[in-house]
């Protein structure tokens, strides 16, 4: 890659750029009590084998918008106890985990007691590990029995989801730390900001089409594909049921909300940023505001826009394997950002890089916790750092060839394989100094 290091780090920000590594060590102070540790992880991208699911389906199927397809993953619904020890003993506290719908609920209105007791046995597990479980509850997949009635386009969604997460809280809800009830939940309305969206949509029609035709439905629908503007209102009344389900069944279990929380910049006019957070988090900040007791920041990189739309990375910046611009200094700014656009607790869900070179990974780890610490100086209540992710695992559409993980996996053998940025991120958790 032409671009230097050295020019990197300098957009780190002037107040780190003079400072070496023992004098950046110095800075560090205690993180506030209760702070969580940790990694972060889907059940459908980690476990395998979920046959159940609308994603199933249409990985499956021709034609797809998927790369390749998931199959066994990271055979996590079988290793789950080694994944644990391994996050156990990096010194992490807490465990970003998710349960599957689509293994919960097989056919509408029939709960599977058999993987109810399973995904116990996983959270007992998680905790004998000494992690906190902060667990989703829906991330991105349906079952296909849902999502061949109209998926989150259905107006009896909210209630069918609220019963769900009534049921499996009434299950499982004693041992879990946390929970929230959908990744990313505005994540229909991020698509919509990315460039080439437009070219895409007739290979989503024809994908949606041949879903709908394999399952005799004509209702099908995914929620990656779904129309926002239908989505989005019903998505949000099926949040606030389920919290309030959630609450009568465990009135002291905290539950979050989690979005997409891009650093948007602008390259003009200033007012553009306010333009373009309205069209990235629709009403989701209203509902975060009256039905969550924590917001999870889900950062990853930064937006430039002008009035044309979100523009390309700038020239010569460092591009990660996803795609998008290494930009670390993108989360202390959604951190402030959700501290006064939502004003709950911040919780950092999701953070990381999808990059082989191992060392870009801990300075990405680096000089994001560098602006946590900003944060937490600025008196902004941040309790947690969850990387995403612990292991290299089925990233939807793009297959496995963006490596996400502290832990490299074996694609035959599913050997795991910590990698020095887990070590790194280890000591820091350990000695708990941000």
């Amino acid at each position: 890659m032409a671009v230097d290091r050295r020019d990197l780090l300098i957009g780190a920000g002037a107040a780190l750029a003079p400072l070496s590594a023992a004098a950046r060590e110095e800075r560090k102070r205690p993180a506030p009590p209760g702070f969580l540790w940790g990694a972060a992880i889907s059940a459908y991208q980690s476990e395998g084998g979920n046959t159940n699911s609308d994603a199933w389906l249409m990985e499956n199927m021709r034609p797809s918008m998927f790369k390749e397809r998931s199959g066994d993953a990271c055979d996590s619904y079988h290793r789950y106890a080694e994944d644990f020890a391994i996050a156990g003993g990096l010194g992490f506290n807490c465990y970003r985990l998710g349960v599957e719908w689509a293994r919960i609920e097989p056919s509408e209105g029939y709960f599977s007691e058999a993987e109810l007791d399973h995904y116990a046995r996983m959270l007992e597990t998680c905790r004998a590990r000494g992690l906190k479980p902060m667990v989703t509850l829906n991330h991105f997949t349906t079952p296909l029995w849902f999502a061949k009635r109209g998926g989150f386009e259905a107006p009896d969604a909210p209630a069918l989801f609220a019963r769900y997460c009534r049921k499996t809280v009434e299950r499982l809800g004693c041992l879990m730390h946390m929970t929230t009830t959908f990744n990313e939940a505005n994540i229909r309305l991020l698509v919509d900001l990315m460039p080439g969206v437009q070219q895409a949509i007739p290979a989503v029609k024809a994908a949606v089409a041949a879903a709908a035709k394999a399952t005799d439905s004509p209702r099908f629908s995914r929620l990656a594909y779904a129309d926002p503007r239908v989505v989005s209102p019903i998505m949000q009344e099926a949040h606030r049921r389920a919290y309030d389900a959630i609450k009568d069944v465990r009135p002291n279990l905290p539950v979050g909300l989690t979005l997409t929380t891009q650093d948007i910049q602008s390259a003009g006019d200033p007012d553009l940023v306010a333009v373009y957070q309205r069209r990235l988090y629709g009403d989701w900040v209203e509902v975060a505001r009256s039905h969550a007791d924590f917001f999870g920041v889900q950062t990853y990189t930064r937006f430039i826009v002008d009035e044309t739309g979100v523009r390309p990375p700038p020239p010569g910046a460092e591009l990660t394997l996803a795609g998008y611009e290494f930009y670390p200094q993108a989360l202390a700014n959604t951190i402030r950002w959700a501290h006064a656009a939502v004003g709950k607790p911040i919780y950092v869900t999701e953070n990381g890089v999808a990059t082989r070179d191992d060392a870009r990974r801990i300075a990405f780890i680096d000089q994001a916790l560098a602006g946590v610490r900003q944060c937490l100086d600025g008196g902004v209540p941040v309790h947690s750092y969850l990387y995403w992710s612990l292991l290299d695992n089925f990233e939807w559409t793009s297959g496995y060839g963006v490596p996400f993980g502290l832990v490299a996996v074996d694609r035959q053998t599913f050997k795991r394989t910590p990698r020095p940025s887990a070590a790194h991120l280890g000591r820091i958790a350990r000695a708990n100094l941000i």
